[in-house]
């Protein structure tokens, strides 16, 4: 029996079909712009920006199976679409409407874009299914069920749990990461203030080797300018000594004396400000 649809039901049918074309139009896009990414900025793109188009693309998918599970949209496999008329010519309309992917609505293409049944392979596949699975026992089907979800139920806890232990593994690392290395930091401001691990350099006077009485320039306190004391004493001993000032014993008039100078180094140190 053909039943006539009342004007109500028409329109909303057609609010149901224009809904769905909508949404599709909305997946087909994300996945367009997925795809062009893909192709064309592979090398910049990352992993959360992958994750993000699949989340995208995931979210639309969910509206639309909503919007065909809706109480208020028809079940579209109870509506029959009949070809009205059958032409090889080209049609415009058709190619707008198909995005340029049906030219002409003809004999060729009819069966192919208004098929309701699978193709004969896959029918026959399936019927082999079907066939299979009527010959299990209800208790043997049970149990493959239930491996089968034990089997999925595994799965997901190993890929959730490795998620949960990466997201914590990068966490830790972008808190704890340093930038620096303590021990070269302070060998550094050591070297800087102190001198510390910097060679000395110490040179020789001029005029000859250093006296039992003299002490080297520069070989005060470290840090800071030193002050060296040259001792002079007279004596016979220090007669003829290279480097050294010959002594006032003997002149006429003069009585031995002991001369101690005090004279500033001119070494400073390296680093002092």
């Amino acid at each position: 029996a053909v039943t006539v649809m009342q004007p109500q039901e028409e329109k909303q049918l057609e609010s149901s079909v224009d809904a769905i074309i909508s949404r599709v139009a909305d997946l087909k896009n994300s996945l367009a712009a997925f795809i062009l990414k893909l192709e064309n900025e592979f090398d910049r793109m990352n992993w959360p920006s992958v994750l993000d188009n699949f989340a995208l693309v995931s979210g639309q998918l969910n509206t639309l199976n909503k919007l065909l599970r809706n109480d208020k949209t028809p079940i579209l496999r109870n509506q029959v679409i009949i070809p009205l008329l059958l032409s090889p010519d080209r049609d415009d309309e058709l190619m707008k409407l198909t995005e340029g992917r049906v030219p002409v609505f003809s004999h060729e293409v009819v069966p192919d874009h208004l098929r309701t049944k699978p193709d004969p392979e896959v029918e026959e596949q399936e019927k082999q299914l079907s066939a299979e699975a009527a010959r299990l026992a209800p208790d043997v089907a049970q149990k493959y069920v239930q491996s089968m979800n034990k089997m999925c139920s595994n799965l997901l806890d190993k890929l959730n749990n490795t998620r949960e232990e990466r997201e914590s593994e990068s966490g830790a690392l972008r808190q704890n990461k340093q930038t620096f290395n303590p021990a070269d930091t302070n060998a550094l401001v050591a070297a800087i203030g102190f001198g510390k691990g910097l060679s000395k350099l110490i040179r020789q006077p001029q005029g000859g080797p250093v006296s039992s009485g003299q002490s080297v320039p520069g070989g005060g306190l470290q840090g800071g300018p030193s002050l060296s004391q040259v001792t002079i004493q007279g004596g016979p001993s220090q007669q003829g000594m290279p480097g050294q000032i010959p002594s006032q014993q003997g002149l006429p008039g003069k009585m031995p004396s002991t001369i101690k100078t005090n004279i500033k180094s001119a070494s400073m140190h390296p680093y002092q400000r």
